[in-house]
């Protein structure tokens, strides 16, 4: 659960780089909860208005994180405007997202794997 709410301290940080663990448990954890408020959203008959209302509150967490996964694969964060593209975007992004970040500091600072988690 550290992983989530490290993201969310992290809030709009766009800078520095996101190691694959940390990309893709808040990933796992935004997806559970999401499907989570959709069940309530359906028994309490509020329509969509608890997912929406979370999804708002982690559109920038979501989007610095991506940012930074990118980055650790020496990539610029814009690279996630190609999910514009239908499909093919998406599968590219996946791609970039899921690959193996770069051993040494880059562009955009060292490596997750050098800098102490807490």
């Amino acid at each position: 659960m550290h992983w989530y709410v490290d993201v969310l301290k992290k809030y709009a940080t766009f800078s520095g780089r996101a190691g694959r663990p940390e990309f893709w448990m808040f990933t796992l954890i935004n997806v559970i909860i999401s499907i989570v408020l959709a069940v309530l959203d359906v028994v309490f008959g509020t329509d969509p208005l608890l997912g929406t209302v979370y999804s708002l509150a982690v559109f920038l967490p979501g989007l610095a994180v991506g940012t930074r996964r990118l980055h650790d694969t020496d990539r610029s964060g814009w690279w996630q405007l190609i999910i514009l593209i239908p499909i093919v975007g998406l599968i590219v992004l996946l791609v970039f997202w899921a690959g193996a970040g770069k051993p040494h500091a880059n562009a955009y600072g060292p490596s997750p794997q050098e800098v102490p988690a807490h």
